[in-house]
């Protein structure tokens, strides 16, 4: 361990450190923790960031007999603040005491260094498989008139540029409760510098879109408070260097491994000092923290790059990928699928469905995924929602039968569920009304025709996952698609006081996860799949229970290079999927080419949305041929190494092996001209001094010529066009 984390007693320095990055910061003066450096690897540290003393107006100074006046916590780079202690800066903790109070210090007692990585009670987080493969410091700071204790864990791998932050907060027994009205998870100060800021805003079917911004004085802050991740922001955000491109510069990138409301706030205080806190949204949340009681922050990763953000990006990918994925699909190529969604909707039987399945079959597709509308008697999206039993008018002999058909054709069978919703015309609701989330003495209001169940609540839990296990149980379901098609509102729980209502919405993110533990460790063959409403609860949080999830309602190929393009920023393309629809396209109304939609498709997990019985015969072919090709790929893709290379009117991007001898190359270019100018594309990450041959031309090329020279891409008349490169090295 002491190769990972070191603790100097004479400087009283922690350094966590291994060959790509170093984590530093000290006990200050009065127990204050004081940050001292975040970024490329040191071997030692000799003191150079201690931070200089100066007395600056309206600065204030710690309460001591003789108080320093150039020693500030206003200024002062820390690893935790508070509010009521001279620190006017925005806080990582907001505690009301006892008293009534907002006031608390927070200063060193003790730490300890243990291996591996502890897990976090109740909440997705990052693992180890090894205790050798990764070290943690857990500072234990205490607020000395309350007694309230703060352990801050800090993880750091070994061959990973990854420091895994959370928090508990601990009450001693004889201590009265107090009150956490914020609680982030990792609080991070930069010296003065000139930063960016880039973040994943989007909506509905428009999801997470790069936004780069200059960080200016004052507070900004990425944030939801519609109860989950949402579409309309991601959680997680990233401070770069002003030059900072895709493979230059430096970059810290901040997610949040949580799936409920989530705030990300940045700001740079009056000597162009930048502070960012991350962890639960404040907005709406209380929890009361009794005496002998305890609080877990969720986990926020933190990675440095200073090569760009594709070396941040491929960080994150591997981290995901293998240490926050579980269960028998984290290694293993995912199928590809065909929903029936947009090929149906809610007008199906089985005697319409099977000749889907048939077309399946012939064109080498791996599963059928039945969407909404086979449970309760759901012909809209107006009932049934919490009555998961099969409608006996679309399915008489049953669901099982028809999926035995499926199994008989040689595909596997999936089913579209949503439980955590409920629609007031059901048998649920009518058994429970009081399950809803819903305010007393007013109506609560409905989103697409539905209401939200109060996960906080265990008995809510139970039905929910009685329900479901009565489906699992019977064998035949290879893969469950969760969707969650509305937001949080009307937040309130028959099962809480009225004083502890602030606990709602963070008890239903971890009753959900409650939910979630429970069910796929219970069906450990089933594969998981996330959904809401598309994009709106891609997360970390989430991929520790669902190795996949529903990028985004909009399939909509040239909308989609967009959305993929940002999404690739922190989720690796095995975590995110992307299916080919019907041209023009049902959200859009474009037309773009079977070829188009089946490469930004291919890019990730792939598979089809649309009738395939209405395929003409040329269709066919090239659907069988997509098929079949992606099969050849799919390892490169789903376990590769994955670079942005461009994006604008001409995108890019690659899947290389990690022993580079493979490369798959993906363009697009979107808008015609008439006299269009000549486009180079470089690739990158490819071995300098191997030969790559080109598979379908047969052209070979040097590694160096492929990412220094580039290739002229292929002029064509048409908008939305498309090309597919694959290399394999031939020495």
């Amino acid at each position: 361990m002491a190769d990972l984390i070191t603790f100097d007693a004479k400087t009283q320095v922690f350094h966590l450190h291994n060959q790509q990055i170093s984590y530093i910061f000290a006990i200050e003066d009065g127990g204050v923790l004081g940050h001292l450096y975040f970024g490329q690897a040191v071997a030692g540290y000799h003191g150079e960031r201690h931070y200089p003393r100066k007395d600056r107006g309206f600065a204030g100074n710690l309460p001591v007999a003789e108080p320093e006046r150039g020693f500030s916590l206003d200024t002062l780079p820390q690893e935790i603040s508070s509010r009521g202690e001279a620190d006017f800066r925005i806080p990582a903790f907001v505690i009301r005491q006892a008293d009534g109070a907002q006031a608390s210090r927070f200063v060193y007692a003790s730490h300890r260094i243990v291996p591996g990585k502890p897990k976090l009670p109740g909440l997705p987080a990052a693992y180890v498989e090894s205790p050798d493969e990764a070290a943690t410091l857990i500072v234990t700071v205490v607020d000395q008139p309350s007694r309230l204790q703060a352990d801050l864990y800090y993880t750091i791998y070994r061959d990973r540029a990854v420091i895994a932050c959370s928090v508990c907060f601990r009450n001693p027994a004889d201590q009265p409760a107090v009150t956490l009205e914020q609680a982030a998870s990792v609080q991070l100060d930069f010296p003065a510098s000139d930063y960016r800021v880039l973040s994943l805003p989007g909506a509905h079917a428009n999801e997470r879109h790069l936004q780069k911004e200059v960080v200016g004085y004052g507070i900004k802050q990425f944030a939801s408070t519609r109860g989950t991740t949402s579409h309309q922001m991601n959680n997680f955000i990233a401070l770069t260097a002003p030059d900072a491109d895709e493979f230059h510069g430096d970059v810290y990138g901040v997610d949040l491994v949580y799936s409920g409301n989530h705030a990300l706030t940045v700001e740079k205080d009056q000597i162009d000092q930048v502070r960012v806190v991350a962890g639960i949204n404040p907005a709406g949340f209380t929890w009361e923290l009794a005496g002998g009681a305890e609080f877990q922050t969720p986990e926020a990763l933190l990675v440095y790059s200073h090569q760009g953000l594709n070396a941040m990006s491929q960080t994150y990918h591997r981290l995901i990928r293998e240490r926050v994925v579980r269960g028998r699909y984290r290694d293993q190529e995912r199928p590809i699928l065909v929903n029936n969604w947009e090929a149906t909707y809610f007008d199906f039987n089985e005697a319409k469905l099977r000749p889907i399945v048939d077309a399946a079959k012939k064109l080498g597709i791996e599963m059928f995924v039945l969407d909404d509308g086979w449970f309760g008697h759901r012909d809209d999206d107006t009932t049934s929602l919490g009555d998961w039993v099969v409608d006996s008018h679309k399915f008489p002999l049953g669901l099982k039968h028809f999926a035995d058909y499926v199994h008989n054709q040689g595909l596997k069978f999936g089913l579209w569920v949503e439980p955590e919703m409920i629609s007031k015309d059901s048998d649920l609701y009518r058994a429970h009304p009081d399950y809803l989330l819903a305010v007393p003495g007013r109506a609560p209001s409905p989103s697409r025709f539905q209401y939200v169940l109060d996960l906080s609540r265990e008995d809510v839990r139970a039905n929910i996952a009685g329900q479901l296990s009565d489906l699992l149980d019977q064998g035949y379901i290879d893969y469950i698609k969760w969707d969650m098609n509305r937001h949080l509102s009307d937040i309130y729980s028959h099962a809480l006081p009225a004083a502890r209502q602030g606990e709602v919405l963070h008890r239903y993110t971890l009753g959900l996860y409650a939910l979630l533990e429970e069910l796929t460790t219970k069906y450990p063959d089933v594969l998981w799949e996330g959904c809401s409403g598309g994009g709106g609860r891609i997360d970390t949080g989430f991929a520790y229970y669902m190795p996949q999830s529903w990028t985004s309602d909009n399939t909509d190929a040239i909308s989609r290079l967009g959305i993929q393009y940002g999404t690739s920023l922190v989720y690796p393309p095995n975590t995110f999927t992307a299916h080919v629809s019907v041209s023009p396209n049902e959200q859009t109304g474009r037309s773009t080419s079977l070829a188009t939609r089946g490469n930004v498709a291919m890019s990730a997990v792939f598979g089809y949305e649309l009738d395939l019985t209405k395929l003409t015969k040329t269709e066919q072919k090239q659907v069988a041929a997509q098929v079949a090709a992606y099969k050849q790929i799919r390892p490169l893709i789903q376990f590769g190494h994955f670079l942005r290379l461009e994006s604008g009117n001409d995108y890019a991007w690659m899947f290389v092996s990690a022993d580079q001898n493979e490369a798959l190359l993906f363009t697009f270019h979107l808008l015609n001209n008439g006299q269009p100018a000549f486009h180079i594309v470089k690739m990158a990450g490819l071995n300098p001094t191997k030969q790559y041959e080109d598979t379908a031309t047969h052209t070979v090329y040097g590694g160096d010529e492929l990412m220094h020279m580039g290739l002229y891409q292929p002029l064509q008349r048409q908008d939305f066009t498309t090309h597919q490169y694959h290399f394999k090295a031939i020495n």
